[in-house]
């Protein structure tokens, strides 16, 4: 099978490496191209522009949102470039506007398309580990599932309308973010009564809170290490949390929680934090309750 993978960034590397080391025939592109090197070193080839890979028989795009996203496909005409079986697979988080707009115009183009964000960060990239939430034509997905299985754990289809992976990969990014800051204020209040963090965080992520969203968060809290280059930038939590809250007012629904966890990341970003690991909410809170 031949793949064409654009976006090589800290997601997109270790998700293209595996599909290297799987054997596929994978083609890759990025804008800045010295990023590429490590992959063609690893058996890829690196094309000259974003059409190149288009040809594939499985596009993926893995670009950091939904202004990147478009810039390439316009400036390249990558859905005209697409061969008539080839199954475009976005695998980015973008808007549900966005979402919808890209299946109409594949659609108009008598092209496939399918919506398939990832759960989890580059060290799960890298260990193929990531849960897939795919969304598109039936077909489409099955054209795609070889490549999509050497990626992640487990791909989850939800339905025909690409729309639907985007939704739930903006929900649940809410949840994530809403999760780490819950953590962040509970840590800061035991703090205050003299209970040292790393032994609160032992306690709830080894009882009720045993769970992915609070064990891969504790450490860099209890260490108060936040510049974990594997880690989920908190200014891209804040971008994904607006996104979900332009959904939501879309659709007419209350996000109360979201919307004050978003503030919460304004304030961590006011404090120079955006570039560090989510888990920095921890000394947000610190610094609000001052201990």
């Amino acid at each position: 099978m031949r793949i064409g993978f654009i976006g090589i960034g800290a997601m997109g590397n270790p998700m293209a490496k595996n599909l290297i080391d799987a054997g596929f025939d994978v083609t890759v592109w990025n804008r800045s191209g010295e990023k590429c090197q490590p992959l063609v070193a690893a058996g890829a080839r690196q094309a000259d522009s974003p059409a190149e890979c288009a040809t594939a028989d499985v596009l993926i795009t893995m670009l950091a949102d939904d202004a990147a996203l478009d810039a390439v496909l316009r400036e390249h005409d990558l859905i005209g470039a697409m061969a008539a079986k080839t199954v475009h697979v976005n695998m980015a988080t973008v808007s549900t506007a966005t979402a919808v707009e890209l299946a109409q115009r594949h659609a108009s183009a008598g092209k496939a398309y399918v919506a398939a964000p990832v759960l989890g960060r580059p060290d799960l990239a890298a260990a193929a580990k990531l849960n897939i939430v795919a969304a598109g034509p039936a077909d489409a997905i099955e054209q795609a599932r070889p490549a999509l299985g050497r990626i992640g754990a487990k791909v989850w289809p939800c339905g025909d309308e690409p729309v639907r992976a985007n939704a739930i990969k903006l929900a649940t990014n809410t949840m994530l973010v809403s999760a780490v800051e819950s953590m962040a204020e509970a840590t800061a209040m035991t703090a205050a009564h003299g209970i040292e963090p790393g032994d609160f965080l032992e306690i709830i992520t080894s009882s009720i809170f045993s769970c992915p969203a609070y064990l891969g968060y504790a450490p860099a809290m209890e260490k108060r290490d936040y510049d974990n280059p594997q880690g989920f930038k908190l200014r891209l939590g804040a971008k994904d949390i607006d996104l979900a809250l332009t959904a939501a007012h879309a659709g007419n629904v209350p996000m109360p929680m979201s919307a004050t966890a978003r503030e919460r990341l304004a304030e961590a970003m006011a404090a120079g934090d955006g570039d560090k690991d989510l888990s920095v909410l921890a000394e947000t809170a610190r610094r609000r309750a001052n201990v």
